[in-house]
């Protein structure tokens, strides 16, 4: 092993954090720079709306934390306490008696049985992936899409699924509107028109999450997450340097390693001439997508949702049925605020019932907007949420609006706001950012790319520093990936 500081990790989020903890494990020395005063990136859980009541910043409900292969093998569920409800999400819909409202419920049958007409419709669309679980989350988060399939059969049922309900065909399984709008209300974490491909792989592999191990609160935030990774890179002798934002490579030339959980923008910035020109191109014409727009509330009591199961779910989808979701996405493709958009909620109070005091509920809730938008969208998401909750104005007690511009400004590997640091298109995801099979290592000897901006993309699952450490220890080291379980023997 060379004599040197060993590896630098450039941000501490998820995906920096899972690359810091594996090479420390693998006893390198690591130290992780961040530029914001608290570790965690888009993982965090802060004060910031009212006194003593905290919020998570971005991530709030983890359906990847149970089940991709870097938690996995960390064995997060011994490290951070989990509620996983019955119910992993909510799609409340308009409906004269008040009651219709679509519920994803950990068990597929009940949540067919739901579903009117279509309920069988629905089960016979994700039964098959519930079955071949592994091989679906291989071929979406295993690594570069570009590569042999460890389970064929699993990889042929979600091209098939995917290409029914990301094109025009996405309407002939079903009859009534509700199946329909549950599956769009998933699709729809990825922003974009639709249908689309990418929206409805988003769809199957979350949704199939939601009906197999589901959509787990953290108990004590985000944060939990985060504290749990940082605390095992520092039992492993690595360090974290807060405040310290790194503007060049040169800053760091005593370290032989270095792995950027930035985004591909933030990658050429920061190495500038170390990496070739053609290479550097190719990061530049990386495309961002349009943005999120964030408002978090406090409440006095729960949200008085007019049909009472969705507050069994701690994630909440607003917007009506698929076709007027399909309209706010388009409206926002075309640069435009949506008058009724698509909204995320996260109700965790009412299943992280210390987290907060007695009585008071916090509420995280976001929406789509064009890239860079600076408009305040209060007023937008609490007309979609008093649409499905008519009284919910009466217990705002707090409110904190963040428009998609200073998201970008608070987090700079959100672009314009766009929270998965690069487009989630069928082209960037064949490319994240260049197509090949180790997208993380860059061209510039021992500079590796580890952030959503590669593959296998947004999320909460730290794969992608996982992989991209895997591969500097390969090519710098010449050493194995060391074990990550409590109590596992560093290589």
């Amino acid at each position: 092993m060379r004599s040197s500081l060993g590896a630098a990790v450039v941000g501490s989020g998820p995906n920096g954090l899972a690359a810091a903890v594996t090479l420390a494990r693998a006893g390198i020395p690591v130290t992780v720079f961040e530029a914001m005063e608290t570790v965690g990136g888009g993982a965090r859980t802060l004060s910031h709306v009212a006194p003593g009541v905290v919020h998570d910043v971005c991530s709030a409900i983890h359906p990847m934390a149970l089940a991709t292969g870097f938690f996995r093998e960390f064995e997060l569920t011994r490290r951070v306490d989990f509620v996983t409800p019955e119910a992993s999400y909510a799609h409340p819909l308009d409906g004269a008696a008040g009651s219709d409202a679509a519920i994803a419920y950990r068990d597929l049958e009940r949540t067919a049985s739901e579903l009117g007409r279509d309920g069988a419709a629905y089960a016979r669309l994700y039964g098959p992936l519930l079955d071949r679980l592994e091989g679906v989350l291989d071929v979406a988060l295993g690594g570069p899409v570009l590569r042999w399939p460890r389970d064929l059969l699993g990889a042929a049922v979600f091209g098939a699924r995917t290409l029914e309900q990301g094109t025009p065909l996405w309407g002939l399984r079903f009859s009534e509107q509700v199946a329909p709008a549950l599956i769009a209300g998933v699709a729809a974490h990825s922003i974009g028109r639709m249908p689309a491909l990418t929206h409805a792989g988003v769809a199957f592999v979350l949704g199939a999450l939601g009906h197999a191990s589901g959509w787990p609160v953290p108990i004590g935030g985000s944060q939990a997450i985060t504290d749990a990774l940082a605390a095992d890179l520092l039992a492993h002798g690595g360090r974290i340097e807060l405040g310290r934002p790194i503007t060049h490579l040169d800053e760091l030339s005593a370290f032989d390693v270095t792995l950027c959980d930035t985004s591909a923008r933030g990658l050429v910035e920061i190495a500038g001439d170390a990496l070739p020109a053609g290479y550097r191109q190719r990061l530049t014409r990386f495309r961002y997508g349009n943005a999120a727009a964030k408002l978090d509330l406090v409440l006095d009591g729960p949200i008085p949702w007019r049909d009472s199961r969705v507050a069994q779910a701690p994630t909440v989808h607003l917007g009506g049925t698929r076709d007027e979701i399909a309209a706010a996405e388009a409206e926002i493709a075309r640069g435009r605020h949506a008058d009724r958009p698509y909204v995320l909620l996260a109700q965790p109070s009412g299943f992280d019932v210390e987290r907060n005091p007695a009585g008071v509920h916090a509420v995280t809730s976001y929406t789509h907007v064009p890239s860079g938008s600076t408009v305040d969208v209060t007023e937008t998401i609490l007309a979609q949420l008093e649409r499905f909750a008519p009284d919910v104005r009466d217990r705002v007690k707090a409110i904190r609006a963040t428009t998609a511009a200073e998201l970008g400004r608070e987090n700079r590997n959100y672009v314009g706001g766009d929270f998965s640091a690069g487009q989630v298109s069928m082209r960037q995801l064949l490319a994240r950012p260049v197509l090949g099979n180790e997208p993380w290592r860059t061209p510039a000897r021992g500079v590796y790319l580890c952030s959503s901006s590669t593959a296998p993309g947004p999320g909460v699952h730290g794969l992608a520093g996982w992989y991209a450490a895997k591969s500097a220890l390969r090519h710098e080291y010449g050493l194995e990936a060391p074990s990550l379980a409590l109590g596992g023997e560093s290589s």
